[in-house]
Parts: structure tokens; C-alpha cells; sequence
């Protein structure tokens, strides 16, 4: 494997390769920080170029894309509290506080830094490691994707916000929404009410555009009609200057979310949403002070972010050796491959060793290359979206988001749905439930109940099927634990107050 390898770095160094991945970048991160617009949406637009461009050269600029959009999901979510992608969504937990408090600047070049490690640790384990970690998603069938899904909403339920049945509520609430339109096995209508445009259900870009940009923009506007406007509020605000990063936390959290992301990236169906919430998860519960998690901690904006970049390149491990791909990007690059001629399958690494080493290389290169182009350019640009007084940028974001979504979805009807869950959001926010269980119940639900579906019919109705495989029963305890351990928690906190008192 090493041979290989190295001759196809050789092939690989050439400056129409390094020009592609470059302009590839720059193009992946402006589509991920517009809200809607996602890496699969940006790498659809440019694979026709696939017939015309040389093979490398096409493929270098769909993995700049790739691992470039990743991360500019996370400007809007740090500066606005808009996940640009869907794995953004965890980055705003803590990214948008630091944003408030004048800290933007630092939070993007963490999520750069933090992306780029991720993605590096990814492209390392797609070039040596992907034969054994292909056979390692053959394991999981339809009940095991069920249950993983399952356990990221609990994860986030549970431990994101104080109040753990709120969090369950907010993710009932969207497993509701998830469910509306056509039953996708029987045809039948579920929950249209007499409504056409529902019959594919509610678009998840209105859902999580009106709950998570509307809700702060209407509160900007209320603090200034109850405060009023002083000369302050018009004025320019600029970010604070670097301060030092708590290293000694960051790194065990880049690498614990490193590996979360690669695991979570083989899996078919599964994607980044789940990884990062997985990763963001675990290390606010080994954390020394969970309750800083939310409020700005630089430690949940590097586990989220790294995570979510971590599973690009894992992604492409099923698709590559298998045919099956792990993720919507990576089921592109699948057609990308198909599109120059080459096969995708166990034969791959022998006929086309030159194409398919070289894709990892680019991989890995533009991780690196994520660095000073997403980190230092990148991160300049964007940053002075914060000078702009929030005054004025409430009646922006408003205006943003209905243009944004009247072009995505071509009918009013769904920008005031936006505005309806606009309302929805506003309201959570005032009674303290976190919004992203609703987000991830209406993302992970309508996958967990396919694969769910799925294994039943395979089982003929047996829902045995659900807990007798090795790692279905330890995926359901890895649930019970989680949703017990507020219990347990609150047991232990009343356990130290009776004993102090």
C-alpha cells in the first residue's frame, strides 16, 4: 500500500492539482456560509465539470469542497446562531456566545484549527485504514442505524440544556414535525390538513433557519424598542484581540472527536449531525465543568467542529471500497468516480491506484490547506459581519432569511412556515428549551424510522430484531445511560447538599 501511495503523491504534486483544491476551498467555504447552501448542493453544481476536467484535477476540487463547506458551516453559526450546514448546528452552542462576547474572531479561527484537525485525522484513516473500517460498517444493519440514531437525539435531549425534560419535549415536538407529509412506504397523508405543499413534508431548511435566526433577531429588536437606540448601539464593534486557548482541554477534545467522527463517518446514513453531536456530548460529560458548556467554551466549538470535519474523508472509506456511501457528499463524489470512469469497489486500490490514492491526497492536502485559507482569510472577512450595530442587523437577518428561503423553496407558503417557526423558536427561548432536539428530531427522526421500517420488514415483523444482535444491546444500554444519567446526577447533587448541610 505504501508504494502506491507514495507514486500517486508524486502524480498528485502538480500545480493544476493544487490550483483546484485551492479554488475548491475558497468555493465550498462561501457555499457552507450561506445558509441552505451545502456541501452536496455545491459539489452537485460542479460534477458535469467532471466529463471536461482531468481526473485529479475534478476530484481535487470536490474534495476542497468537501472538507471547505464543513467548515463554513460554522461562520454563520458562530456569528449569527445560523447553522450554515446541518452539522453546524452543535456550533452554535457555544460558538454564538463567544460571538457575543466579542470573541468571533478567536471562535473561527478555533473552528478553522479544529476542522483541520479533523479532517487531517479522517484523511489519514481513509488512506491506511479503510479495507479493516469497511468491514466494521458491514456490522451495522438497518436496527443497529436505528439505535444509533436513537442515541444521538437522546444524547442531545438530555444533556444539552438544565432541564432534561424539556430537552425530551423539544425532540418529541420534532419528531411531530418530521412526520408530516406522505407516508414514505404506504403513500398515505400524515398531518397535511387539506395542505398540498406539505405532501414532502417540511422542509428541513425553514424549520432551522426560522427557529434559530428569527428568534435572535426578534430579540434584538425588542431590546431596542424597551432600551431604545443610544449612540452606542450605532456604533462599529470590533473584535477583541487573541487570548490563550486552554490547549490542555482542546487537544484531548480534538482527539476524542477525531475518532467519534471517523467511526460515525463509516457508517452509512449516519452523518456528521450525529457525530458531532455524539462528540460534543462526551466531552462536555467528562469535562471538569459541564455547566460552562453553552455559555462560550472554546472546548464545545473544538469538539464540535472537529467532529463534524472528521467525518468527510470517513466517509468516502464504505464508498470507496464497498459502493456504499456513508454520507450525501460522499454519494457524490460515488457518481463523480462513476461519472470519470472509474468503478468503485474491492478491485478499486488495484485498476485505478493512481485516481483513488490521489482523491486521499487531496483530501489530506486540503486539510492543512484549511488552516491559513479558512483560519486567517477566511475568518477576517466574515468577522466584520459583528461590526455591523445589532440594531441594524435584526431587520437584515429577517430580510435574509425570507429572500433565502422564498428562492429555496420558490413559494411564500413556506416563508411563513419559517416565520411560524420563527414564533415556535421565540417562544422556547423565553420558556428555556433548547431548540436543537427539535432540529434533530425532525433530521434523525424520518432516519430512524426508514431504518426501523426497514428491519422490521426484513424480520417480517419479529421486533426481536431490534435487540439481539451484540451491538443493538449495547447501543440500547449506551441509550439507557443516558437518558438515567440526569437521575443519577441529580441524586448525587442531593446527596452533597444534605451531607454539607
Amino acid at each position: 500500500m505504501i508504494e502506491p501511495l507514495l507514486n500517486a503523491a508524486t502524480i498528485f504534486a502538480d500545480w493544476h492539482n493544487i490550483l483546484a483544491m485551492v479554488s475548491g476551498l475558497a468555493f465550498g467555504i462561501l457555499f457552507g456560509a450561506l445558509p441552505g447552501l451545502t456541501a452536496s448542493m455545491a459539489m452537485a453544481l460542479l460534477i458535469p465539470f467532471a466529463f471536461i476536467l482531468p481526473p485529479l484535477v475534478s476530484l481535487s476540487v470536490l474534495a476542497g469542497i468537501h472538507n471547505g463547506a464543513t467548515y463554513g458551516g460554522a461562520i454563520p453559526a458562530v456569528l449569527l446562531r445560523i447553522p450554515g450546514t446541518p452539522g453546524a448546528i452543535c456550533t452554535t452552542f457555544d460558538g454564538y456566545p463567544l460571538a457575543q462576547q466579542g470573541r468571533a474572531g478567536e471562535a473561527l479561527r478555533l473552528a478553522a484549527m479544529s476542522s483541520a484537525f479533523g479532517a487531517f485525522i479522517s484523511a489519514i484513516a481513509l488512506m491506511t485504514l479503510a479495507p479493516p473500517l469497511a468491514r466494521v460498517a458491514l456490522a451495522f444493519g438497518p436496527s443497529e442505524i436505528f439505535w444509533v440514531n436513537v442515541f444521538g437525539l437522546a444524547s442531545i435531549s438530555v444533556l444539552l440544556g438544565a432541564d432534561p425534560i424539556k430537552g425530551l419535549f423539544a425532540a418529541c415536538f420534532g419528531l411531530f414535525v418530521g412526520f408530516v407529509g406522505l407516508d414514505p412506504v404506504t403513500g398515505f397523508e400524515r398531518m397535511m390538513f387539506g395542505f398540498v405543499e406539505l405532501s414532502e413534508g417540511i422542509p428541513f431548511l425553514t424549520v432551522l433557519v426560522g427557529m434559530y435566526a428569527l428568534p435572535p433577531a426578534w430579540q434584538m429588536a425588542e431590546r431596542a424598542l424597551q432600551e431604545g437606540v443610544s449612540k452606542d448601539d450605532l456604533e462599529f464593534k470590533s473584535d477583541s484581540g487573541l487570548r490563550l486557548w486552554p490547549w490542555r482541554q482542546i487537544i484531548p477534545a480534538w482527539i476524542r472527536s477525531s475518532v467519534i467522527g471517523v467511526i460515525i463517518g463509516i457508517l452509512p446514513g449516519v452523518g456528521g449531525v450525529a457525530a458531532s453531536v455524539i462528540a460534543y456530548n462526551e466531552v462536555k460529560r467528562v469535562a471538569k465543568d459541564p455547566s460552562s458548556f453553552g455559555k462560550g467554551n472554546p472546548v464545545g466549538v473544538a469538539a464540535a467542529e472537529c467532529s463534524n470535519s472528521a467525518d468527510n474523508a470517513a466517509s468516502m472509506i464504505p464508498a470507496l471500497t464497498l459502493g456504499v456511501p456513508g454520507s450525501g457528499p460522499a454519494a457524490l463524489m460515488l457518481g463523480a468516480l462513476l461519472v470519470i470512469g472509474v468503478q468503485p469497489g474491492p478491485d478499486l486500490f488495484k485498476e485505478s491506484p493512481n485516481i483513488v490514492y490521489g482523491y486521499m491526497w487531496a483530501m489530506f492536502a486540503t486539510s492543512i490547506l484549511l488552516i491559513p485559507i479558512g483560519g486567517l482569510i477566511a475568518t477576517k472577512l466574515f468577522a466584520n459581519v459583528l461590526r455591523v450595530p445589532p440594531v441594524l442587523l435584526a431587520p437584515v437577518i429577517m430580510s435574509l432569511t425570507a429572500l433565502g428561503i422564498y428562492a429555496f423553496a420558490g413559494q411564500m407558503f413556506f416563508v411563513w412556515i419559517m416565520f411560524s417557526f420563527g414564533f415556535v423558536g421565540y417562544v422556547f427561548e423565553k420558556m428555556s428549551i433548547p431548540p436543537a432536539p427539535v432540529i434533530l428530531g425532525l433530521l434523525l427522526g424520518p432516519k430512524a424510522e426508514a431504518s426501523l421500517r426497514i428491519a422490521l420488514n426484513i424480520s417480517l415483523g419479529d421486533w426481536s430484531v431490534l435487540w439481539t444482535r451484540p451491538i443493538s444491546q449495547i447501543l440500547i444500554i449506551l441509550v439507557a445511560l443516558v437518558i438515567a444519567y440526569p437521575m443519577v446526577r441529580a441524586y448525587r447533587n442531593k446527596i452533597v447538599v444534605s451531607s454539607t448541610n
